[in-house]
């Protein structure tokens, strides 16, 4: 059943590398990061998708920063005979980070370069493994089956999504809130944005993100005067620290499913205060990335940042306020879900590998989909350079994760 639709994808390398050299050479950097969002991208997709007569929609959600005041989402559709309401889903982003210091680069970053691996061909450039790999591989699965005239046993949806890279506020959190009707709670969704080398990975769970900016204020003084006023930056440092170590101890507990199999609680952005040595500063900034396992729920959490956050306020006699950039609980796709059986599957018959299920620091949009009870699970073959200088694809990883979810739309 499948030789036809694997045989057209084998000869699809010319695709593969087309639609990644497009991509590419159309930047989609948040306007948070400095860029002006995903339309370009967003309007070559387009046609590529009406002159391969693929049905499709474009979402928009506003955003006066980004050019044309938008930022897309795309979805096209694969329709089926079935009217049992579920779907098969595959999820990718079209936002790219930006390509960071320039002279790291050994070719230009929004140019797409050829290379050869051990591995094979590679693909280098910014975005073509984050998250064009899985987009692109998503294209050429369903341009298999449109070409072998095969309709798939339940309908397929892909999704194009906007603002992957910056929390997903124009992206996937607004479109689930404007279309409640999207997903279904018996759909199943494939996420490509993240994986190992091997693709025996899939991830079916995440850690609560929690990230946490503390703005500490005190009264300014002369540094040979300290008694005159209150060091914001020293409570600052004692909160961060403590904050570090206490709840680290009180939020001990491992999960083998993880790695590392604890929670995370770091101090990591720090503001500069005053410009010069000898004045203790009345203000000061720092942040925290805390990535916490999901048995703890970021509302006990707080509860005691709030604690700890008293003690140093009434030490130091400074006041501390708090903004929480993000701050995002997820729940857990089940080890046992029919989409990671039928992934498992698939992932063996093309890749010869045995899959196991993990859980991830990082938070994906699947978190979004979990919370509303639909089963997602994060997979791709990668070498997982997303974000670093000369990124790149591996060609035979985009054609192999291309076969695995050619397999997946046929298997329903």
């Amino acid at each position: 059943m499948n030789e036809t639709i694997f045989s057209w994808i084998d000869r699809a390398e010319a695709l593969a590398v087309e639609l990644e050299t497009e991509l590419c050479r159309r930047p989609a950097i948040s306007p948070q990061s400095g860029g002006e969002g995903e339309l370009d991208k967003a309007l070559y997709l387009e046609g590529w998708l009406k002159a391969g007569g693929f049905e499709f929609e474009r979402i928009d959600i506003a955003d006066g920063r980004a050019k044309g005041g938008v930022r897309p989402n795309i979805v096209v559709s694969l329709p089926s005979g079935d009217s049992s309401g579920r779907c098969f889903w595959i999820m990718s982003h079209l936002d790219v980070v930006p390509p960071g210091e320039r002279s790291l680069w050994e070719s230009d970053p929004w140019t797409l370069t050829r290379a050869d691996s051990p591995a094979g061909p590679k693909l280098v450039g910014r975005g073509v493994e984050d998250n064009q790999q899985g987009l692109v591989s998503s294209l050429i699965a369903a341009a298999a089956l449109k070409a072998a005239g095969r309709t798939p046993p339940l309908p397929v949806k892909l999704l194009f999504c906007a603002d992957e890279e910056c929390g997903s506020a124009y992206g996937i959190d607004p479109l689930m809130k404007r279309r409640p009707d999207l997903f279904g709670e018996r759909d199943l969704v494939l996420i490509p944005d993240g994986g190992d080398a091997r693709g025996e990975t899939i991830e079916i769970a995440e850690k609560n993100c929690l990230w946490i900016e503390f703005t500490t204020r005190g009264l300014q003084a002369h540094g040979s005067r300290p008694d005159l006023g209150a060091n914001a930056h020293l409570a600052g440092a004692e909160l961060a620290v403590r904050l570090h170590y206490e709840l680290s101890e009180r939020f001990n507990a491992r999960d083998p499913l993880f790695e590392p199999d604890y929670s995370t609680i770091q101090p990591t952005r720090k503001n500069a205060n005053v410009p010069n040595i000898n004045t203790i500063p009345g203000e000061d900034v720092f942040s925290m990335d805390m990535r916490i396992l999901p048995r703890y729920s970021i509302e006990t959490v707080l509860a005691e940042i709030d604690r700890i956050k008293g003690e140093v306020e009434a030490k130091h006699r400074v006041t501390v306020r708090y903004a929480t950039p993000q701050a995002l609980e997820s729940k857990a796709t089940p080890a046992d879900s029919p989409l990671v059986a039928m992934l498992s599957g698939a992932v063996k018959e093309v890749y010869g590998v045995t899959t196991r299920p993990v859980g991830i620091g990082g938070g994906t949009v699947g978190a979004f989909l979990r919370n509303r009870g639909i089963h997602c699970a994060v997979w791709s073959r990668m070498d997982d350079t997303a974000h670093q200088p000369n990124e790149y694809a591996l060609v035979a990883n985009i054609l192999g994760d291309a076969k695995v979810m050619a397999r997946l739309m046929l298997e329903g």
